[in-house]
């Protein structure tokens, strides 16, 4: 039986980004594992939601999935084996997702093992900047500079949040505290993350007065981007370990820019080809003619053959957008456009009565005649 579709397991557009994904997953994970969910198939739904995952969360997997599809993952492929089973959760470890993060509604905010969540390294945010590009700019590539906002760590307390550190006096430097509730029950103890350190076991004499305790800071930088040539409208690309800084020594998230291409007076573009259309007159056509033309790199002369019809299209190899693989570059294409007169003097008048009174070829009307 045919796989699903792993965008539509997830619930997500194929032009979802990578924390769109990411985000999609951790929600439904949390929701269908078996150690929560009992309802029947929740099992193998979990299986398939992390199988989606281990796909659509890695850039060049995801890449060979749109082309290929799931079938290049099975038999030992990314898609097959480690989801088998839930122990020890070694399926998972391709997905990138802490499942701390899915369980700490359920657990009081700590993870498996015991492991304190305020000590975890969690990776910084990703941020989606939209650029706009002029047709030109597009086609060969450009330098562009990036203005963005980003968290980064506090230079004055090196992401510490304060100065002075010692031991937090609430949980004793454990990072969690354990309350004690009477029920008719009897006594019920609740663990949960310390609220004076935040999980850290640490204090400090002094609270940093540039973050206020927050550990980072929001911080105006510029980004100088080379753009590859051959971008298009709604195309992203990633800059990897420039967006928000990550906690707890976590990574860096990314940045992803998605480009909005203006229009070209007279070019129009179709993937890497480029069309123009060409009007010429009826006699032109009719006689052949040769025209200069413009093109992306230049004028070229173009030779129209006689007895060229409206709409031929006539095909300049290799004058479309370039591209960094040789074999994936473009072709321009010229479409001709027979401009018939709306409006004729004495003489013109006169030059298309003697047209009409020669002997053409109207062999495909006479297909027609025979109808009459």
């Amino acid at each position: 039986m045919a796989k699903r579709d792993y965008y539509e397991i997830l619930g997500v557009d194929k032009n979802a980004s990578e924390a769109e994904i990411k985000s999609a997953y951790r929600k439904l994970a949390k929701k269908y594992h078996p150690d929560v969910n009992k309802e029947e198939g929740a099992a193998e739904k979990f299986k398939e939601i992390g199988e989606a995952y281990s796909v659509l969360g890695d850039e060049g997997k995801r890449k060979t999935y749109d082309q290929f599809g799931s079938a290049v993952f099975e038999q030992g492929g990314a898609g097959a084996g480690g989801f088998g089973g839930f122990g020890g959760f070694g399926g998972f470890q391709e997905a990138d997702v802490d499942l701390n993060d899915i369980f700490s509604d359920f657990l009081g905010g700590f993870g498996f093992g015991g492991g304190r969540r305020g000590n975890r390294a969690t990776k910084g945010d990703d941020i989606l900047i939209r650029v706009d590009l002029d047709f030109m700019e597009a086609v060969f590539g450009t330098t562009k500079d990036i203005e963005l906002t980003v968290l980064e760590d506090c230079s004055e307390c090196k992401g510490e949040g304060g100065h002075d550190p010692k031991t937090c006096s609430a949980c004793n430097g454990r990072g969690r505290i354990i309350t004690e509730t009477r029920t008719i029950l009897g006594v019920m103890q609740t663990e949960s993350v310390c609220p004076t350190c935040g999980g850290t076991g640490k204090t400090f004499e002094k609270i940093c007065s540039k973050c206020k305790g927050k550990k980072q800071i929001k911080v105006n930088k510029t980004l100088s981007v080379e753009i590859p040539s051959g971008v298009d409208t709604n195309e992203r690309i990633r800059i990897s370990g420039k967006g928000g800084a990550g906690k707890n020594g976590g990574p860096n998230g990314d940045v992803y820019l998605e480009f909005r291409v203006d229009k070209h007076p007279i070019f129009e573009r179709s993937g890497n080809d480029i069309y123009l259309t060409l009007p010429i007159t009826v006699s032109e056509a009719a006689l052949g003619c040769k025209k200069e033309i413009p093109t992306i790199t230049g004028s070229v002369v173009l030779e129209i053959s006689s007895g060229t019809q409206n709409n031929d299209k006539l095909k300049l190899k290799g004058k479309g957008i370039p591209s960094n693989s040789s074999w994936n570059k473009g072709d321009m294409y010229v479409i001709i456009d027979v401009v018939i007169p709306t409006k004729l003097d004495r003489r013109q008048k006169e030059l298309f009565k003697e047209l009409e009174d020669t002997k053409l070829d109207n062999g495909e009307y006479k297909k027609i005649q025979k109808y009459l």
